[in-house]
């Protein structure tokens, strides 16, 4: 079987990140498996899209476009799949670089027709140039990395982790899109998922579907200083816990908390540990991490209970549709 065409999208909303981007563009147009193409998708802001636009305008392999939806993450990935012409559809933040052989670890997956997602490995770049101390890399999603828990090599997975993953576009044609009403708006709220709730969705669609992580996929993402302190660790968590919420209303507490169980009851019990005996053998930072996981755990569930009941309430909608197309064959 002949290798796909992946088309790449990068969803950017603020001239803040202008290097971020510029930086993501350039690792994905220096693969070592060339993309079909890279689509910019902006986010509600016409200064940013000019400004890329004039920067990209003599270049075939990359377009700008603007977010055909409603502000919002979800719904610049589906203008994104709308717009793209590739077999695969590829999903890289605008804050991370990927390495060479991205793409080539993505494509090689697709060998077998029933894959239909392929997520990789983000590593963070902390902007103090090391991890905080008291920071649990069982926590990393937090700060939107591959977290301690998941298994390695090439895996079948529930989800993909969706800034740094991949789709079929038959994904999206048996599922619709990402739900919007879910997922990040801009920095205004850091809720997630929205990656979650839609590979639940598809393997509902299409039972023989395969999900994977080859963490061969690696890419590097940015962390600012900002999301290096307590405060904003707490605020993702609840967020985290609203948008389990979100989810578990769409798909079922028994899908939409499958994995999230055995990371709760596994994962972070032996992360308490390993910060306890680091305590006790007076290494730095150990008694921080473990507090620090106590403390993400109680602040999702508490997230996750008023956003069930908003949920219940009503308060909170989102909604998933099915991807349009502007394709340009």
């Amino acid at each position: 079987m002949s290798a796909p065409d992946i088309s790449v999208v990068v969803c950017a909303y603020t001239e803040d990140r202008w290097e971020d981007i510029l930086a993501a563009v350039a690792s994905v147009r220096a693969q070592s498996r060339p993309a079909l193409e890279t689509l910019l998708v902006v986010d509600h802001n016409t200064a940013l899209q000019d400004r890329l636009g004039k920067e990209y305008k003599e270049t075939d392999d990359v377009r700008v476009l603007a977010n055909a939806g409603p502000r919002g993450l979800s719904a610049g990935r589906n203008t994104g799949i709308a717009a793209a012409r590739g077999e695969v559809i590829a999903f890289l933040d605008d804050d991370a670089v990927a390495e060479r052989d991205w793409l080539l670890h993505f494509a090689g997956a697709y060998d077998d027709p029933r894959v239909m997602a392929v997520g990789g490995r983000t590593v963070p770049v902390w902007a103090s140039g090391r991890r905080p101390v008291w920071f649990p890399e069982e926590f990393d999603w937090v700060v939107g990395c591959t977290y301690r828990g998941l298994p390695p090599g090439r895996v079948r997975v529930r989800n993909v982790l969706g800034g740094n993953a991949s789709f079929r576009r038959a994904a999206f044609d048996a599922a619709g899109g990402f739900a919007t009403g879910i997922g990040r708006d801009g920095d205004k709220r850091p809720l997630g998922c929205e990656e979650t709730e839609l590979c639940i969705r598809l393997s509902r669609a299409r039972p023989d579907a395969v999900l994977l992580i080859d963490d061969r996929a690696v890419i590097h993402h940015r962390v600012p200083a900002p999301r290096e302190h307590f405060g904003y660790f707490r605020t993702r968590a609840w967020a985290e816990g609203l948008s389990k919420a979100l989810v578990a209303r769409s798909v079922g507490t028994e899908k939409g908390l499958e994995s999230e169980r055995r990371y709760a009851s596994r994962v972070l019990p032996a992360g308490v540990a390993r910060g306890l005996r680091d305590a006790v053998l007076a290494r730095p930072g150990g008694a921080g991490r473990a507090g620090a996981i106590v403390a993400g755990v109680l602040t999702a569930a508490g997230g996750y209970l008023v956003g069930s009941v908003r949920a219940r309430r009503g308060a909170v909608t989102f909604s998933s549709a099915p991807i349009g197309g502007d394709r340009r064959d």
